[in-house]
């Protein structure tokens, strides 16, 4: 069983980019329900939401792509 390195680099950097995302987006939006009489509580909250979702997609990505490097790289060497 042959690991693509390249790919797997590629997961490591989209699950490198997810971490600071998992603690930004949650500081946000904890932060926005704080101060909900501000009047830019809503664009505060989307913002947060936005960054919870970029991270789990980061994540589901990064993961897919490791998957992919560590099952996929032996069809390569068979053909």
């Amino acid at each position: 069983m042959a690991t693509d390195k390249n790919i797997l680099a590629k997961g490591i950097k989209y699950l490198s980019g997810a971490l600071p995302l998992l603690f930004l987006g949650p500081v946000i939006i904890n932060s926005a329900f704080k101060n909900q009489e501000s009047p830019l509580y809503p664009y505060v909250l989307g913002l947060g939401i936005i960054i919870a979702l970029a991270a789990m997609f980061l994540i589901f990505k990064g993961i897919t792509t490791l998957v992919k490097s560590m099952f996929d790289g032996d069809k390569n060497t068979n053909t």
